[in-house]
């Protein structure tokens, strides 16, 4: 690659053209150990990979001589209108990138004018998310061995206005990211090599680690064991919460419980998302978890012509993992989701800028997104069809094989 082409590298976000751009920036910015848990997948990295690769396996078949002056890209979530077909994934730990991160994503989102959504392990409370950032909120929710933690959760995310409920199923067994374990001596202390490494980042040192050190599952810190109230405490101690016995039961309490909309995160089988329907949830989220939790797993991309085949076009279907580009969004509507969940491409602007690095990172997004729209010969999301996405492998295409009776 010539010189003057090379991606730019330096730490000025505002610099950015792309989300790769970005995330060049947010790896200078950020210490060695946290970058990695920002990126890291779980085992060889192989779903990790593919989340990637599969975007290149599809290929666009634009319209032309169509009139788009006066593209739109505007969404419909849940019966109220959304600037752009993303909501912001729930993601833990995010003040490990950026000071009060939960909150600054809140609120580029509420500007942006599209959903967050707040993890059960985040660093920020639940409530003062509500108080402070407004906007859309959903509420991610990981079901413990006590249930009456959840119970409370949801009391409390319904009191606080929460509108949706995003219950995460594909993490009750964690999956071992090898690379990011490596950082530590034991959960909470670092080893020497990473230790010295964070002292190159006085920047990043004096915001996040001083004066409180790490931060802490502040939404989750009253429902540990007064002993494990630390943060290396807590570290270690979280694990242990999560109900391997998670089943369809807890969705029917879930759903007689919830007021509002109601989805499943990490469903990747038809016949589930079918179930999740059937058991009265409001949408399904194809994931995996961001390559995190199951190596050698597909991509949700290539789940979605058949998750759509088999609820038909009125049951919500949203998508995650992997996407990077506006146009990876598209092919992701133009195989069948309503909108789509970033959680990587955002934290790069998180960690390169706070507040203002997650905005940009929704611009670089819904720029690329209005720009396609326009290339595909569409003047708004509605306008996409099927036939302008085929699958360079040989496929049957989803729209021929679908059946919605």
């Amino acid at each position: 690659m010539s010189h003057w082409r090379r991606p730019y590298r330096g730490r000025d976000f505002r610099r950015a053209l792309t989300i790769e751009e970005l995330r060049r920036t947010a790896r200078r910015r950020v210490p060695n150990f946290a970058f990695e848990y920002l990126e890291g997948g779980a085992e060889d990295e192989i779903t990790l990979a593919r989340n990637r690769t599969v975007f290149g396996e599809y290929r666009f078949v634009p319209r032309a001589l169509v009139d788009t002056a006066g593209r739109r890209i505007t969404s419909d979530i849940f019966g109220r209108p959304s600037a752009s077909p993303l909501v912001i994934a729930p993601t833990g730990l995010n003040g490990l990138q950026y000071p009060n991160g939960d909150l600054a994503l809140a609120r580029a989102a509420a500007k942006a004018g599209i959903p967050f959504t707040l993890s059960t392990v985040s660093n920020a409370d639940l409530d003062d998310v509500a108080a402070q950032a407004g906007g859309r909120l959903w509420m991610q929710l990981y079901v413990f061995k006590d249930r009456s933690i959840a119970r409370d959760l949801v009391s409390r995310a319904a009191a606080a206005g929460y509108e949706a409920l995003v219950l995460t199923v594909d993490a009750q067994v964690f999956g071992s990211r090898e690379w990011d374990q490596r950082n530590f001596r034991r959960p909470g202390l670092l080893n020497l090599r990473n230790r010295l490494d964070a002292l190159l980042h006085p920047r990043w040192l004096y915001r996040v680690m001083w004066p409180g050190g790490f931060p802490k599952f502040t939404n989750i810190w009253r429902y540990l064991p007064a002993e494990y109230r630390t943060t290396k405490g807590g570290v270690a101690y979280t694990p242990r919460l999560f109900a391997q016995d998670l089943d369809w039961r807890d969705v029917e309490w879930l759903r007689a419980a919830w007021p509002g909309a109601l989805l499943i995160k990490g469903l990747l089988d038809p016949e589930d998302v079918c179930r999740a329907r059937d058991a009265g949830c409001d949408g399904a989220i194809l994931s995996n978890h961001g390559g995190r939790q199951l190596d050698h797993c597909v991509a949700p991309l290539e789940m979605l012509a058949a998750a759509r085949s088999a609820v038909g076009p009125d049951f919500t279907l949203l998508a995650d993992s992997g996407f990077r580009r506006g146009g990876d969004v598209l092919k992701a509507l133009l195989l069948g989701a309503d909108a789509v969940m970033i959680g990587r491409a955002v934290l790069y602007g998180l960690a390169a800028g706070g507040e203002a690095g997650a905005a940009h990172a929704l611009g670089i997004l819904n720029g690329e997104i209005d720009r396609v729209l326009g290339q595909l010969g569409c003047q708004t999301l509605a306008d996409l069809s099927p036939a302008m996405i085929r699958r360079t492998i040989g496929l049957t295409p989803w729209f021929e094989a679908a059946d919605f009776g």
